[in-house]
């Protein structure tokens, strides 16, 4: 199982990324309280292990600077939370020559939601409760139908990243929905700052049981 740790923007939060080791970790651009300017990205990046894939959180963010950050190695994904429609996406894979996998971010508040960003052109879609991050799970139920293959509303899912309020507390039954990623950020803070002990054993109890 798969996992990344979104919101990182203090050079003590890479130390802990680094030690950890998850497959992911995440700078958010949009205005957030985790937002990171394009310098503070790069500082930390530069601090980045080489085996975790940072990933960069947009929303409606002018195409040119996501190329930007993608061809100078910023990023490695891009994570589209606004309006960004086909058109983007599509432009994005083309002024990027489709190296660089692209994940979008999708509010599941029904079953015919889930259904219709099935037809999305990103690599990967971003299940949430919100597209601002609203720190709360949605309704799980609605991807247990989505994958009992005896339900009339059933459909093959994209591969998809799992985020939203998942903490030590519910981990275990997000892990039983077969996301691709787990995707981490108020789960592992402590008064809105990431914190080393809870980042080092949701990975670990993710990565091992």
């Amino acid at each position: 199982m798969r996992v990344k740790i979104c919101g990182l923007s203090r050079p003590c939060d890479i130390d802990f990324v680094n030690e950890a080791r998850p497959d992911f970790c995440g700078f958010v651009f949009a205005k957030s309280r985790r937002q990171v300017t394009v310098g503070q990205a790069e500082a930390l990046r530069g601090k980045l292990s080489d085996e975790i894939i940072p990933v960069g959180v947009f929303v409606n963010e002018p195409l040119e600077n996501v190329v930007w950050l993608l061809k100078n190695s910023v990023i490695s994904w891009p994570q589209l939370h606004g309006a960004e429609d086909e058109n983007y996406i599509a432009e994005l894979r083309l002024r990027t020559d489709g190296k660089f996998p692209i994940i979008r971010a999708v509010r599941v508040d029904s079953a015919e939601n889930l259904l219709a960003a099935q037809k999305c052109g990103a690599d990967f879609l971003l299940l949430d409760h919100g597209a601002g991050g609203t720190g709360k799970t949605f309704d799980w139920n609605i991807l247990k139908k989505g994958n009992d293959a005896e339900s009339a509303g059933s459909f093959p899912l994209k591969p998809f990243f799992l985020a939203g309020g998942i903490c030590l507390e519910n981990v275990d039954e997000a892990m039983k929905l077969d996301p691709y990623a787990l995707d981490l950020s108020s789960g592992v803070e402590t008064n809105g700052f990431k914190d080393r002990n809870k980042i080092l054993e949701l990975v670990r109890r993710i990565k091992n049981g």
